[in-house]
């Protein structure tokens, strides 16, 4: 039975030898040589150092192409266009599959035709090599972003690569993102590779982890995201990583979302131990963006307002082409400035907004509740919580597609457009909080002169991307 223990050296061995032949690049990989190669990165390359000692939220766009020198120039546009703060590595969906094989045939076809025929960058069969290629030429930190439920000999790659930040969780990059792995497989997998993250930061480089926020990225309940964001926290502190970015995804009403940045640090210091460093990452809106370019940057405007507010460590930027797919390098740099632009001019302003410290409080609640259930599901125990909360629904996740969640929990927008539970199945919550939930939507159902029903989950999905934040019926009320 899975728990939430720490790997023994023998066994993280083990595992490393057995994982890093599934790939040939995997021979490539020295723990000892990967130590004296990250030493001898310059500060302003250390992830963690960076982030924790910013004073204003810094900013990281998405991007991931397959060539090594196109992610490079990519990267060097972000950065120096784009003025990107942090770099990202998105990471192609073959690897995210563990399925090298096509990756390699991607890589291949993209080095002959120029095309990108990948929609990242195939980090495994680049290999240690490419990866510190990447490193050496960009001269500022870089994350690996992905979304793999078995990301174990990406990280030893990359690890050994010289990337100092590691996104994901087994929770994140499970409910959200699969049916083919259960949850009870992919914390085994993650906990090795929090514990690889472990190992080198006992050496001396802190490798950053970042757990995925927004989970489902539509109307997600913010003492959920933090719930499974606490969780995952303490699963990377028990394998040793003392760096790590509890993330948030916006919901679109700044009260709330303020609120909500403001617990998950709060909550994230008081559930982690004292000796993990916690930042936090607001990621911009990750539903539906209108397919206006102009009503986009509106969007991404509303994000940086909020990030001004809130002050987050970091935050996680969109371009004004999301409607469309993979952006543009230019529209990906122009989503960075616009956010950029917004923060700096909003965060010397003294703003006090009424409702967000009853906002928080609320959040709170609710997240203790959660926390609550999952230790009692588990006698204390994390791992096992988690696993029977998810199985009983005491904890769940909206819209997701993993058979590991449920999926009964629905969310709706009040009348103020903030995110409530309209079905709460069976998550564990109590009784007063869920009376304040169902009066705040009855107020929304009044005010639209009709009943409470899916039909408002079914149009808040799409609000925003019709240029709105509420899903209102349509002609007069």
């Amino acid at each position: 039975m899975i728990r939430d223990e720490r790997i023994p050296a023998d066994e993280l061995r083990r595992i490393d030898e057995e994982i890093r032949s599934d790939w040939e690049t995997g021979a490539d990989v020295d723990f000892e040589e990967a130590i004296e190669y990250h030493e001898s990165l310059p500060d302003r390359k250390r992830f963690a150092d960076v982030l924790e000692s910013a004073d204003k939220p810094l900013l990281q766009p998405r991007a991931g192409v397959p060539r090594l020198d196109d992610q490079i120039e990519l990267s060097k546009y972000l950065h120096e266009e784009g003025q990107a703060d942090l770099i990202p590595t998105t990471i192609d969906s073959y690897t995210r599959d563990n399925e090298y094989e096509k990756a390699q045939q991607g890589l291949e076809k993209a080095r002959e035709t120029g095309d990108d025929t990948l929609n990242g960058f195939p980090a495994v069969n680049h290999g240690v090599d490419g990866c510190r290629k990447l490193i050496d030429a960009v001269d500022a930190p870089i994350e690996v972003r992905h979304g793999t439920p078995d990301a174990r000999l990406l990280a030893a790659i990359t690890f050994a690569g010289g990337f100092q930040s590691f996104e994901g969780g087994p929770i994140s990059y499970n409910i959200p993102y699969t049916k083919r792995h259960g949850l009870e497989e992919t914390i085994e997998r993650w906990q090795f590779v929090d514990r690889l993250a472990g190992a080198y930061t006992e050496r001396g480089i802190r490798i950053n982890r970042e757990p995925f926020g927004p989970l489902t990225g539509t109307l997600v309940p913010p003492s959920i995201a933090i719930a499974i964001m606490i969780v995952e926290g303490q699963l990377a502190a028990t394998q040793g990583v003392r760096s790590i970015t509890l993330g948030y995804g916006q919901v679109g009403n700044v009260v709330q979302d303020v609120a909500a940045l403001n617990a998950l640090k709060k909550l994230g210091n008081e559930y982690l131990p004292d000796e993990v460093v916690v930042t936090t990452v607001f990621h911009e809106w990750m539903g539906g963006f209108p397919p206006d370019e102009a009503r986009a940057n509106g969007v991404i405007s509303l994000g940086g307002m909020t990030a001004a507010i809130a002050q987050p460590d970091k935050v996680i930027t969109k371009s004004p082409q999301e409607f469309q797919g993979v952006p543009t390098k230019e529209a990906n740099a122009s989503g960075l400035r616009t956010t950029r632009q917004v923060i700096d001019m909003a965060i010397e302003q003294k703003i006090d907004i009424d409702g967000i410290e009853e906002e928080q409080d609320l959040i709170e609640r609710e997240t203790r509740c959660l926390m609550d259930t999952i230790f009692t599901h588990g006698d204390g125990d994390v791992v096992q919580g988690t696993l029977k909360a998810f199985d009983s629904g005491a904890l769940d996740v909206p819209f997701a597609p993993s058979d590991s969640a449920r999926g009964a929990v629905l969310p709706a927008r009040d009348d103020d457009g903030r995110v409530r539970i309209f079905e709460w199945a069976d998550l564990d919550m109590d009784d007063d909080i869920k009376e304040i939930h169902k009066a705040r939507l009855s107020q929304r159902a009044d005010t639209e002169g009709r009943k409470q029903s899916f039909r408002m989950v079914a149009d808040d999905v799409d609000a925003i991307s019709d240029g709105k934040l509420i899903g209102r019926p349509q002609g007069d009320v």
